[in-house]
């Protein structure tokens, strides 16, 4: 599909679900900077973004069912020769309505102007509430406006609707398009992955080895990564979200990478766990394999109505009886189970939604019920065991083993694909990879 129709059949299918007195209203992200003046790469907004295909900062895009004029109204930059030498080109009005599908096109500093004459006659504005402050004080400041010119018979938006549940069910499910770029975003992960348990020996700076990941990323063709790396080595591999990276890689120890690409906006998340010097020790090598039997678990019974929790109830049946037979836990696995005992252990959850944000939109229970996956949903499977020195009653020989394995899934009508196969994650692998 052309990419720009799928853009036009996401809001052709989102103008459906509104009523036709309605007025849908999604500015994309403000720059931010960096340190003075210095901007930190610019990313659009991702509901914005899915919506739109608009790359450009400063923007506003309105969705106006059944107006004369046309329903889609882009509000972007105008051209400015000499602000284009210094930061690039811009698409300007005549490019929004050429190469966007925009039916008509302002100047941004327009929309204020000409935001009261859309907003006549609707009764309600769908739009991101408490997201953009700027842009809030813009909305109820000229709903006011027309609220004012009410003994003129004028009519005015009765209802501020926050878009996200609508827009965020239709990003959960994923179109053929979109599953062709994250296959793309987790094959280029998988590579990073590699290119790090190639580079790895005791001695290497954790940083060191994020950098082959982003030289991965960057060389096949993803600019970013999808989130800070995570890079630790040794007791670093019990820190959830440890991002500092600057720790020598010891011999003996072992490497867990959290890491993923982001790839035209669609992000991967992987994570893979190695030995520093390429051999599992025996207790390393356990604890190991009882993750992966957890994992394993769980991609098999990954299919269209499973409930969601079904997943995490699963890693929970098989870590609790690894950690068991491992002499960690002690006790009947249902008792154990009953009163968390994994917690100390495991203490997240077990995948989350994944597309356009690495934890992506979408709803995880309806109406106090978990969810039932369906075709075209994407989300990974991350379970884990965690070992730190200052768990009590824990024998030294386990301390600072953390291992986590995640995989990016796609759920298909008969089951499930593994986007992310590619990055070896078998003990034999792994340490033949690193031989």
């Amino acid at each position: 599909m052309n990419i720009h129709k799928e853009f036009q059949k996401r809001r052709a299918a989102l103008l459906k679900k509104i009523s036709p007195q309605a007025l849908v209203i999604l500015p994309t992200a403000p720059i931010a900077l960096r340190n003075g003046e210095y901007e930190y790469p610019y990313r659009p907004n991702s509901d914005f973004y899915y919506l739109t295909g608009f790359e450009e900062p400063e923007a506003i895009a309105v969705l106006a069912p059944k107006r004369a004029d046309g329903e889609f109204i882009l509000f972007n930059r105008p051209r400015h020769r000499e602000k284009e030498i210094w930061e690039g080109p811009r698409a300007g009005q005549a490019g929004a309505r050429k190469n966007y599908g925009a039916n008509q096109a302002f100047p941004i500093d327009e929309f204020a102007e000409r935001l009261s004459d859309l907003l006549v006659s609707r009764k309600e504005i769908y739009c991101l509430l408490g997201v953009h402050r700027d842009f809030d004080e813009i909305l109820f400041a000229t709903a006011n406006k027309v609220r004012g010119r009410i003994r003129s018979g004028v009519s005015y938006p009765v209802a501020l609707i926050d878009i996200g549940d609508l827009l965020h069910e239709m990003r959960l499910i994923k179109s053929p398009s979109e599953i062709k770029i994250m296959r793309e975003a987790a094959d280029i992960a998988a590579k990073a992955h590699i290119r790090a348990m190639q580079a790895c020996k005791p001695g290497v700076l954790e940083y060191q080895l994020e950098a082959e990941l982003l030289y991965e990323f960057q060389r096949q063709g993803a600019r970013y990564p999808a989130y800070t790396s995570i890079v630790g080595s040794g007791a670093n591999t019990c820190i959830l979200h440890y991002n500092a990276n600057n720790q020598s890689i010891k011999n003996g120890s072992l490497v867990l990478i959290d890491a993923g690409a982001e790839y035209r906006y669609y992000a991967s998340d992987i994570t893979r766990t190695f030995p520093a010097n390429g051999k599992f020790t025996p207790e390393q090598r356990a604890v190991y394999n009882v993750v992966l039997e957890a994992q394993l678990a769980v991609i098999k019974i990954i299919k269209a109505g499973l409930p969601w929790n079904k997943m995490h109830e699963t890693a929970l049946q098989v870590l609790t009886q690894g950690l068991v037979k491992l002499g960690l836990l002690r006790g009947s696995v249902k008792e154990l189970l009953a009163k968390q005992a994994y917690l100390p252990f495991y203490m997240h959850r077990t995948g989350h939604w994944l597309g356009l944000e690495v934890h992506d939109v979408g709803q995880y229970a309806i109406q106090g019920k978990w969810r039932k996956l369906q075709a075209g949903m994407v989300l990974t499977v991350e379970p884990g065991i965690y070992i730190p020195s200052d768990l009590k009653n824990v024998p030294a020989r386990w301390h600072n083993i953390g291992v986590r394995i995640e995989d990016d899934i796609l759920v298909t009508s008969k089951g499930c694909e593994v986007l992310s196969q590619k990055a070896p994650k078998t003990i034999a692998e792994i340490e033949a990879l690193m031989a």
